[in-house]
């Protein structure tokens, strides 16, 4: 017999025609459902006449989080209930009937704002350093969402007039990429952009040249000096940057200086011109030792020797040269060095023996003569 006989003939089960949407359920507080809901495909049960004139608006589509574990980054695969508007009519199918879903954590953090500019400035026209109110936005969303946030932007647009810029906009959170990320909260959602503009005409690059003072501590030498920034733009009467070339910085006293210094020190413009971005200069002075060779005659000593014996070696001294920072190598003296033979496991009579050395440290051996010597041992 089909299934359905027994039924009155009244009763029919037909596919809905169309698809419900899944609506988003309530969620606890401080989190947010993630997963795409979509919607599903709904069969009906009901009477002739009644269910197939049913609309979207007669359904309801949900999901049951009640087995959802908070905060767990594994999705979970959630029941989707369906409901009528009309008693009479009850749902038999739906399809898919889960949805993978999580309950993600809600999470804030404060990020700066930077201005970004849409296009340039009118001609003959160059934008200075702005100021952003506020300069600090609230960014607030999933957990994950947050923190792919590398940046904020507020984008604004010159138009053609010649006067200082003073916008709106809204900052926009993006990723890595520059790419914006959807689904979180900027608080405020608008802050205001002040782009003072200048006269190209009276601008000028130049780069930063470093000044120092004194000489290094003996032993040592300048291996590089390098200035942030490289350079800079200086703004003032065209005649007097024509005859500009560089923009010193002040002087750097390196006077006895042993390491690497790392100084901050302002830059020197000469009467009628200003940074376009007032900055100091930051100059790195690497410093390091020199290298060099230093010779030693160091007495061979014997270890190792059996009690009733006595040893000597020939020669007895061996000549080395050894290498390092010429601080280190001045400072050097006979007993910090040691040059050894092992007489373990010899009895009286004479054979080669390699001589051990023991160096100061930051030196390195270059040579040693003889390497080996005779090693002589007489009992007592």
């Amino acid at each position: 017999m089909r299934a359905g006989a027994m039924r009155p003939s009244w009763q029919i089960v037909v596919p809905f025609d169309g698809r419900v949407p899944v609506e988003k359920p309530a969620v606890p507080n401080g989190y947010v459902l993630r997963g795409n809901l979509g919607d599903v495909a709904v069969t009906l049960r009901g009477p002739e006449g009644v269910v197939d004139r049913l609309s979207v608006a007669d359904l309801r589509a949900t999901l049951d989080i009640t087995g959802i574990d908070p905060g767990s980054p594994e999705p979970h695969d959630a029941k989707v209930f369906v409901v009528t508007a009309n008693d009479a009519v009850k749902v038999v199918d739906v399809s898919p009937g889960t949805v993978s879903v999580r309950l993600e954590r809600i999470t804030s953090r404060t990020v700066a704002v930077q201005v970004k500019f849409a296009n340039s400035p009118p001609q003959g026209l160059q934008p200075a350093t702005g100021s952003i109110s506020p300069t600090e936005v609230k960014i607030t969303g999933p957990e994950s969402s947050v923190a792919l946030v590398a940046a904020v932007f507020a984008t604004v647009r010159f138009g053609d007039v010649t006067t200082d810029l003073t916008q709106s906009a809204p900052p926009v959170p993006v990723d890595a990429n520059g790419l914006p990320i959807d689904g979180l909260q900027v608080e405020p959602g608008v802050v205001v952009i002040s782009v003072p503009l200048l006269p190209t005409a009276t601008t000028r690059t130049l780069p930063v040249l470093w000044n120092l003072r004194g000489n290094v501590a003996t032993g040592y030498w300048i291996s590089r000096v390098t200035t942030d920034p490289v350079a800079v733009t200086v703004r003032g009467e065209q005649s007097v940057l024509a005859a500009m070339e560089r923009v010193e910085t002040a002087a750097v006293d390196v006077s006895g200086l042993t390491q690497t210094r790392i100084a901050r020190v302002p830059l020197l413009l000469p009467d009628g011109v200003s940074m376009l971005e007032p900055v100091d200069a930051t100059v790195t002075v690497t410093v390091v030792p020199l290298a060099g060779t230093r010779p030693f005659t160091i007495a061979v000593q014997v270890q190792n020797l059996a009690a009733g014996l006595d040893a000597t070696t020939d020669p007895s001294t061996v000549a080395i040269v050894v290498a390092g920072p010429a601080p280190t190598l001045a400072a050097l003296a006979v007993d910090q060095f040691a040059a050894t033979v092992d007489a373990s496991g010899r009895g009286a009579g004479s054979s080669p023996a390699d001589v051990a050395l023991r160096l100061p440290q930051l030196v390195t051996l270059q040579s040693v003569t003889p390497a080996r010597v005779t090693l002589t041992i007489k009992g007592r």
